[in-house]
């Protein structure tokens, strides 16, 4: 039985296909347009030229989304080579200039002779959709943040004070920006009728925060220039972050309107600390098919959370943070660690002992995430869900 290796070096418009044999002899090399035509035809051509094709490309979505599902929907076998491990083997190719073909002939041959390339499975619909809200989620929070931080600098532009005294990440001080941005404004409000204002807009703690402006504005009597226009600049920004909160909310109730509809969302949701918001960027990253992490080490260790080790000669036990892997799966299993220290007791004792042991908060946090990264992977594998006392198990 003949066996061929096809490495795609994937693009937005175009993508470049490079077959190789068992001898590593160049067997097809084709540019074609990342369209579904001229996608099928090269899949029959490569078909035609072995028995056995194994593919691989260098990027698992985005523009090889096409290329991936029509491989995936003809039963192929599919693996991924991150970029950066293409950019990394081509220094042992022969030549230093980097040409689409040269990337797909280092793709293929990759996938010929090594053994340890992760493959790609079709994602259920579910996931599939939850990797698309985290991500509109991820940008729109990314948004919010540059909104916000353009909002402080060009208030202290103009009211520093002001600045100092209200927390812009929340609703109530934003309610009153919308209709308050400088220190004569609130000051000719004044606090009865400024408090007023803001319970008509159904702002909490409307007196106290009411109070906090008008003593800001109390402290600054002088006009910075240009102060109209800063302003009205600031009101923009209010806009535009409470436009941006209303949109985050609105995906947060698309994502966990889809997470409870997942098989795995009471496994995932009875671990403390993780709620529909954690848990559907775990499935995003992850997937509903854990055959990939054979082990719950390899799960800690694709989160980062498991040290990799620096050894060189006499020197032994050097350990380092790893530079490989996935920060948005180590933002999951951190922040639920961090929430599960006020909710569960189990993870409580665990990190009174990290830190009675000499580690600092961060230390003690990733090591708890990394404790639960095992419990976790084992509550996955036998679809059952967490229990603050063990069940006992029976041996026969």
């Amino acid at each position: 039985m003949s066996r061929a290796w096809a490495g795609i070096d994937s693009g937005k418009t175009h993508h470049h296909c490079v077959v190789l044999d068992a001898d590593g002899t160049k067997l097809l090399s084709r540019r074609m347009a990342n369209d579904e035509p001229e996608l099928l035809q090269l899949l029959a051509d490569v078909l035609a030229l072995a028995d056995e094709v194994t593919w691989a490309v260098d990027m698992a979505d985005g523009g090889a989304a096409l290329l991936i599902a029509l491989l995936v929907n003809h039963g192929q076998e599919l693996l991924y080579i991150p970029g950066r491990a293409v950019n990394r083997a081509s220094d042992g190719y022969r030549g230093e200039g980097k040409t689409d073909a040269r990337d797909a002939l280092v793709i293929a041959d990759q996938a010929r002779v090594r053994r340890d390339l992760k493959p790609i499975r079709p994602s259920d619909e579910i996931t599939a959709e939850l990797k698309l809200f985290t991500a509109r989620r991820t940008d729109l929070a990314c948004d919010r943040n540059r909104s916000i931080n353009r909002l402080r600098a060009t208030l202290t532009c103009m009211f520093p004070a002001l600045e100092r005294a209200l927390d812009v990440t929340t609703k109530g001080p934003l309610v009153l920006l919308t209709g308050y941005q400088t220190p004569a404004a609130i000051r000719r409000s004044g606090l009865v009728r400024l408090t007023k204002w803001l319970r008509a807009r159904n702002v909490r703690n409307a007196e106290s925060l009411a109070t906090a402006a008008v003593e800001a504005a109390e402290r600054q009597h002088t006009a910075v220039p240009g102060e109209a226009a800063i302003a009205s600049m600031v009101r923009a920004l209010v806009e535009e972050v409470m436009a941006l909160n209303e949109k985050i909310a609105e995906v947060d109730k698309l994502i966990e309107g889809r997470f409870r509809q997942h098989e795995l969302a009471e496994v995932i949701t009875s671990m403390p600390g993780i709620g529909s918001l954690l848990g559907a960027e775990f499935l995003a990253v992850v997937g509903s098919d854990m055959a990939s992490f054979a082990t719950p080490d390899r799960l800690a260790a694709f989160a980062g959370l498991a040290p990799a080790p620096h050894d060189s000669g006499k020197s032994h036990g050097n350990l380092h943070r790893p530079q490989q892997y996935h920060r948005g799966l180590q933002r999951v299993f951190y922040t639920s660690a961090l929430i599960s220290i006020r909710s569960d007791p189990n993870s409580r004792r665990f990190y009174d002992r990290k830190r009675a042991e000499g580690k600092r908060h961060i230390q003690a946090v990733l090591a708890l995430a990394r404790r639960r990264v095992n419990v976790f992977w084992a509550l996955i594998r036998d679809r059952r869900c967490y229990q603050v006392v063990p069940p006992v198990t029976h041996v026969a």
